[in-house]
């Protein structure tokens, strides 16, 4: 298992040079990881955020091991050629440590509804599911034509490629919903949130290894032959081996967002990972 910082940018940490030194911090203590939120806004109390991307860039620069990327990346707010261009841009940066973390997004900071975004899960997830196929296609590098119901790619071709043969994805979905996780097998990671005990996670778990195994000789529903990442975020300190028997491959320390400083986040460094 490996282990990571989890961070909203919020409050002090809406600084990027301090966001960049925490992940220094982080890689020199031996953590594996260091990944942060993507919001525009959010709910009161908290007023100051930075910008997901700026943010990682920094962190990037900081480090030379650690693995970086959002979690997650609403794609329906965002335009699949934009992130495809951002995307491999931080992982040529970063020398191939990118992984690119996705999800439906909510309302509940009012961050679709304030901006006019499209506020209906399904329609979201539509969104999602095409911009995935359009942003993966724009990595590899080859010519892209594509004419769907959202996204229009006209004979482009987008170079340079990224350093990893393709970047991974990791792919969020809420405890107990199970269509996220058809997604989430077609990709190379599961990210599912609300998760209060190890026994929910291989429930989820059951049910994906279905999705990924083959379904004919050379028809599979997912990547079965690729590897697959299963992320799960816990408080500080807390116990990481149960959740390791489970089937988690990381381990996320996660913060509270409204109380989140410098000093709660430097003492969970210095604390080291799980088992260290």
């Amino acid at each position: 298992m490996r282990h990571a910082i989890f961070l909203p940018l919020f409050g002090e940490l809406a600084e990027p040079a301090l966001a960049a030194d925490l992940a220094a911090e982080a890689e020199a203590a031996g953590w594996d990881g260091v990944f942060v939120w993507d919001h525009t806004i959010y709910r009161p109390p908290v007023t100051h955020i930075a910008d997901p991307w700026v943010a990682l860039a920094a962190m990037a620069c900081a480090t030379e091991r650690v693995l970086l990327g959002p979690l997650v990346t609403p794609l329906s707010r965002r335009r699949p050629e934009v992130v495809a261009r951002a995307s491999t841009t931080l992982d040529r940066l970063s020398d191939g440590r990118f992984v690119m973390g996705v999800g439906l997004g909510s309302d509940k900071s009012r961050e679709l509804s304030a901006f006019g975004e499209e506020l209906d899960d399904r329609a979201r997830a539509r969104l999602l599911d095409e911009a995935l196929d359009v942003l993966v296609a724009l990595w590899s590098g080859e010519e892209v034509q594509h004419d769907g119901p959202a996204y229009r790619a006209d004979g482009v071709r987008f170079l340079p490629t990224p350093v990893q043969r393709r970047i991974p994805v990791w792919v969020a979905s809420r405890y107990p919903a199970r269509p996220p996780l058809r997604r989430a097998a077609r990709h190379d990671g599961l990210f599912p949130i609300d998760l209060d005990r190890p026994d929910q996670l291989r429930e989820l778990l059951e049910v994906m290894s279905a999705h990924r195994a083959p379904q004919g000789p050379e028809a599979p529903d997912g990547p079965a032959d690729r590897p697959f990442d299963v992320v799960v975020e816990a408080p500080p300190g807390a116990r990481a081996d149960e959740w390791e028997a489970a089937g988690a491959t990381w381990w996320l320390a996660g913060f509270d967002q409204f109380t989140i400083t410098a000093a709660v986040v430097r003492s969970a460094i210095a604390a080291g990972p799980p088992g260290l």
